[in-house]
């Protein structure tokens, strides 16, 4: 008879043994998702054995995550800000960052009912989450991206969260038109000198969502030189970049006549998250 118990740490060590990082976590996860209940509940429920049906499919996807395939991609979701969103090879996975961008913006004076436009958005997660936490401020929520791949998981993350989004296909502003009172973007902010340094779970997300040119910049140097002609009065731009960009594109900000270019920390007191406005 094998137990959740038994399955949890014959699990773990052979991630372990494999090089996955939080083997133990991701065996949890990996078992709540096929037994449909919370993480936490497994610990009420250690000695309760496993049917060779369940545990056949748990031994797959212990293989396919032993091959660094991101757990998300296995579970099909990633929860991100009290919401489940789809994920998949399609767009960039959420990190846990990017909830603290979140929380920033949510708390953060501009104008509403706000015209909302998330430019590469990837899955959707930073937009999405932004409308529902805004409620009825947010007039309407448009999520731009140049990926159509990204844009079918965005389309379909809108719905199951019942989200109205207009979605379009765009290299930066080339395709946007109108003004909008916030404009938050999670662009590729990776530069090819760093590739080698990434994780291999990392690398199964689109390179089109990852790389930037050499130093990671040149997608934000473009988004910084034409952000403000979209932009209302007392419109907000937020975005969140590398662990050593932020004073670079506040500056790039500046320099295009937003005002108020500041960076704010996250909370390993990393300069990540740019802010400007328009006056």
């Amino acid at each position: 008879m094998t137990t959740i118990l038994d399955v949890l740490e014959k699990g773990a060590q052979f991630l372990d043994s494999k090089g996955i990082s939080e083997a133990r976590l991701n065996m949890e996860h990996l078992v709540a998702h096929k037994l449909e209940c919370k993480r936490m509940d497994l610990y009420l429920r250690f000695d309760e054995p496993l049917s060779e049906n369940i545990l056949t499919e748990l031994r797959s996807w212990l293989k396919i995550r032993s091959q660094h395939i991101p757990l998300q991609h296995i579970i099909g979701f990633v929860h991100f800000y009290s919401h489940d969103f789809k994920s998949d090879k399609r767009a960039l996975i959420p990190r846990p960052e990017t909830e603290e961008l979140v929380e920033l913006i949510v708390n953060a004076d501009f104008p509403t009912p706000a015209r909302v436009l998330d430019l590469g958005c990837g899955s959707g997660v930073l937009g999405i989450t932004i409308a529902k936490a805004l409620v009825t401020k947010c007039e309407q929520l448009v999520l731009a991206d140049l990926s159509t791949d990204a844009l079918s998981l965005a389309k379909e993350n809108a719905e199951a969260l019942e989200v109205d989004a207009e979605l379009i296909e765009t290299d930066l502003f080339s395709s946007i038109t109108g003004t909008f009172d916030l404009i938050v973007a999670n662009l590729p902010y990776i530069g090819e000198t760093e590739r080698a340094d990434l994780s291999p779970e990392v690398l199964h997300d689109p390179e089109l969502a990852l790389f930037s040119g050499q130093d990671g910049l040149d997608l934000l140097r473009r988004f910084t030189a034409e952000c403000s002609n979209f932009l209302n009065p007392r419109g907000m731009i937020a975005l969140e970049v590398g662990h050593q960009q932020g004073q670079i594109v506040a500056d790039l900000l500046d320099q295009a006549g937003l005002k108020d270019a500041e960076v704010q920390d996250d909370l390993s007191g990393i300069a990540r998250f740019p802010i400007a406005r328009k006056y």
